[in-house]
């Protein structure tokens, strides 16, 4: 489970990114979080694997708070899905995924190349189940197109059984139907291993469709927390256009008949 306890993020020059955050996601779940561009969701993202420290409160994964001491650790029970897929174009495909293991896997091993057969059998698998075929293990990744680079970026990612994936706008760049090919992926992968999900996006048709949970950020705050089915067209306006905050944002309101939370009304 991964826990947000009052979790709150200033920038050197006084800017807010993330206010009191309080938040449990359970194991297993695909929780989507969407806003507007700097509302806080790649920063809260970046948090889980400590590349960004809270000024104020904490985030712990499995009741283990992250701290300098304990992110080795922890993040070796991660991996991440990036937007723009992040592989080494020079690499070839199966050395791409491979490179998923160096949190486990010394320096100078994946240097040589020196991974366990069961390593390169997983690898393999693994893209197989992304529907990339064994012709592709050898190819250089920069010569893939972009839908194929993220199912590469997909597999790297669960090389590793992670507990939980934190993948930032993986589909920012893609067109719809690959775009759902790559979500399912995602999810289905996913729930295969039971890892938590933890995906940023802004596609709200995409949002409703996969995920288990929707939690709505403005401002570094979080202003809707609910089942995609809450997330209606009218919460949708009020996330991105003319919503002001309650006089107390402090203040949670309780569940609707919906089995939501919102924190905004319309100015």
């Amino acid at each position: 489970m991964i826990r947000f306890d009052a979790f709150t993020k200033t920038w050197p020059d006084g800017t807010r990114a993330l206010s009191d955050i309080s938040l449990e996601i359970p194991r297993g779940q695909f929780c989507v979080i969407l806003g507007p561009s700097g509302a806080g969701k790649s920063t809260l993202l970046r948090a889980v694997n400590g590349l960004v420290r809270p000024t104020h409160g904490s985030v712990a994964i499995d009741g283990i708070v992250l701290t300098p001491a304990t992110e080795r650790a922890l993040r070796k029970r991660m991996a991440m899905v990036h937007q723009h897929f992040n592989l080494s174009e020079r690499l070839s495909v199966a050395s791409n995924v491979l490179a998923g293991l160096l949190p486990v896997v010394s320096t100078w091993r994946a240097l040589l190349g020196w991974f366990k057969p069961e390593h390169r059998a997983r690898a393999c698998q693994l893209l197989a189940g992304v529907e990339l075929s064994p012709e592709h293990l050898k190819r250089r990744a920069g010569a893939l197109s972009g839908g194929q680079q993220q199912r590469v970026g997909v597999a790297r990612a669960f090389i590793n059984a992670p507990e939980i994936v934190l993948a930032d706008e993986p589909v920012a760049s893609l067109d719809p139907k690959i775009s759902r090919d790559i979500l399912t992926l995602i999810r289905d992968t996913a729930r295969a291993c039971n890892a938590t999900v933890l995906c940023s996006m802004h596609q709200i048709d995409l949002a409703r469709e996969f995920a288990d949970r929707v939690i709505g950020m403005r401002d570094g705050r979080v202003v809707f927390d609910g089942p995609p089915h809450a997330f209606t067209d009218a919460r949708v306006a009020e996330l991105y256009h003319g919503a002001r905050w309650e006089d107390d944002p402090e203040t949670q309101p309780p569940l609707d008949a919906a089995g939501s939370r919102t924190y905004l009304k319309i100015a």
